[in-house]
């Protein structure tokens, strides 16, 4: 059984779609430290001018060291401004039509509400509209503990999985803790993914904006596109030396 594991990402980019898509169960990392103005809460579309920032306003004022799993939602208002913004960027697109009222339908939310909950949502329904068809959990929900590599395989160890697949931005701890995952016959490799150009409003092409950008532009060949991207995963050894010759650079 493969697993992948990574925070839950507003509205995210291609590559987080991969990872999914690659695993058979994609634990939503939601019981850990919330970070203000990260990918958690806000992505960009692609606008005539470049890539625009959308945010999701949250409450954090005396919550610094709240938990993903218990951020609440400050203005509801922000989803009719982010429609606003889709709807101004993207209406010309090919596939407007067939999105834009489930994106609404999701983004509906009041103050308050958890903003996982708002992310899980847009998670399933974005996967299901491109034929992704792998189970997504929320990890507060296994109840596991411990810290970076431990809590990673003490969530595999949780659902039964032998396999896991890292984005690359966890390569560092995962390797100096590598006998973590080893002490519990978990084979680990880290994703390589190359994104792929698409047919795309606004020439040139701009890489790295929301999977919207794609969804609306594309339609049902997102998928197949979101796929082309797909390289052999790199093995912890390659990945390793990649981190020494970095170092050696610097």
């Amino acid at each position: 059984m493969k697993i992948a594991i990574s925070q839950p990402t507003y509205l995210p980019w291609l590559g987080y779609f991969d990872l999914i898509d690659q695993a058979d169960l994609f634990v939503l990392l939601d019981d850990v430290q919330f970070e203000r103005r990260s990918w958690q809460q806000r992505n960009r579309i692609k606008t005539p001018i470049g890539l625009q920032w959308l945010t999701v306003p949250v409450m954090f004022h005396g919550r610094f060291s709240q938990f993903l799993k218990d951020v609440e939602i400050r203005d509801a208002e922000f989803s009719r401004i982010h429609l606003r913004a889709v709807e101004q960027n993207y209406r010309r697109s090919r596939f407007f039509d067939r999105y834009y009222a489930d994106l609404g339908a999701c983004l509906q939310c009041n103050a308050g509400a958890l903003h996982a909950d708002l992310n899980l949502r847009l998670l399933e329904w974005l996967t299901s509209a491109m034929g992704i068809r792998t189970r997504l959990v929320h990890s507060a929900g296994l109840q596991q503990t411990g810290r970076r590599t431990e809590l990673l395989a003490n969530i595999c160890a949780r659902v039964g999985a032998d396999q896991y697949i890292s984005p690359l931005g966890s390569a560092g701890y995962l390797l100096e803790e590598g006998n973590v995952m080893a002490d519990r016959a978990i084979a680990l490799a880290f994703q390589h993914y190359e994104h792929p150009e698409y047919a795309q409003l606004f020439p040139p092409f701009q890489a790295y904006a929301s999977v919207l950008d794609l969804i609306f532009n594309e339609g049902e060949r997102s998928l197949e596109i979101l796929r082309s991207g797909r390289r052999h995963p790199f093995s912890t050894l390659q990945v390793s030396e990649q981190v020494q010759a970095r170092r050696q650079a610097s």
